[in-house]
This record gives structure tokens, C-alpha cells and sequence, in this order.
């Protein structure tokens, strides 16, 4: 799997309002653009899609801007990233076989590595929740550790 650059540029737009998150009321899209150096029009439509989510809301007119929409701790990276992705996958290649009749020469055990991969990604990135990563960047925790339960 590979974290698109929405997918990065969704988390940091999150992740600058949880760290903001003692501000009185919403933070503009200048305000968060500036802050992450996003460029303005397309943290706009990320901003759209988080909001269709149900991870941020919106406030107009004059004060307005974004909020989250729940508690830091409420909001895990996996959830970011397929808002504005998709769902966390290696790709659409199908699914494998079950019966062992594969008929391309051992496509299904691929698919099925595939598959069990994106799962594990998933996995990995629900284990983040928001909150930890702006406990990290505030200096206030360790960096969060990915922990690899490897079968083999």
C-alpha cells in the first residue's frame, strides 16, 4: 500500500486541529492550509470529503471554519485515509479461490497475499488514533511504534 498525497495531506489537516484543539472555535481553511503548508484549493476538497466522512464539521460566514467532528481519540488514521482514498487495500485484483482450483498458474495464492496484506495495513493504521500521533508531535508521548505480528 502506498499513502497517496491526500491521504498524507487529510491526516496533517487533522492532525493540525487536534493540535489546535483548545482554540476557540472553528480554524479556517487558510489558517490550516498555512499551518501545513497545503495548498489552499485542494485542502479545500479534502476538507469536503473528511466532512462527508463525519470527521470534520463545518461552520460559515464569518468565524467559521472546520472542527472534528469527534474526540482525537475517537478518529484512527485508517479511517482518514480511506475517507479520502478508499478503502486500504494492496489493490482490486479479487478474490483468490477458495478450493484450490486456480486457473492462471498460482494467481491465487498471489490474490491471496495481496488480500491478507491490505488487511494487515488496515490493521497497522487502525492502531493510530489521532489523538496519539498529536501527543507524539507535542512532545508529550514516544512516536508511535507500528507492531508487526508476522506470521510466517
Amino acid at each position: 500500500m502506498r499513502v497517496s498525497s491526500k491521504g498524507d495531506y487529510a491526516c496533517r489537516a487533522l492532525l493540525s486541529l487536534a493540535l489546535h484543539d483548545k482554540a476557540i472555535g472553528p480554524t479556517s481553511v487558510r489558517d490550516i492550509a498555512e499551518r501545513t503548508a497545503i495548498p489552499q484549493p485542494y485542502l479545500e476538497q479534502i476538507l469536503l470529503a473528511l466532512k462527508g466522512a463525519g470527521l470534520v464539521r463545518s461552520k460559515r460566514g464569518v468565524g467559521g471554519g472546520y472542527v472534528l467532528a469527534r474526540h482525537p481519540e475517537d478518529i484512527r488514521l485508517s479511517e482518514i485515509l480511506s475517507a479520502v482514498d478508499g478503502p486500504i487495500s494492496l489493490g482490486d485484483f479479487g478474490e483468490p479461490h477458495q478450493d484450490g482450483a486456480c486457473d492462471h498458474e498460482g494467481q491465487c495464492v498471489l490474490l491471496s497475499i495481496w488480500k491478507s496484506s491490505g488487511e494487515q495495513m488496515r490493521r497497522i493504521m487502525d492502531g493510530f488514533t489521532l489523538q496519539a500521533v498529536a501527543d507524539a508531535a507535542r512532545g508529550e508521548a514516544p512516536y508511535p511504534d507500528a507492531k508487526f505480528d508476522w506470521v510466517i
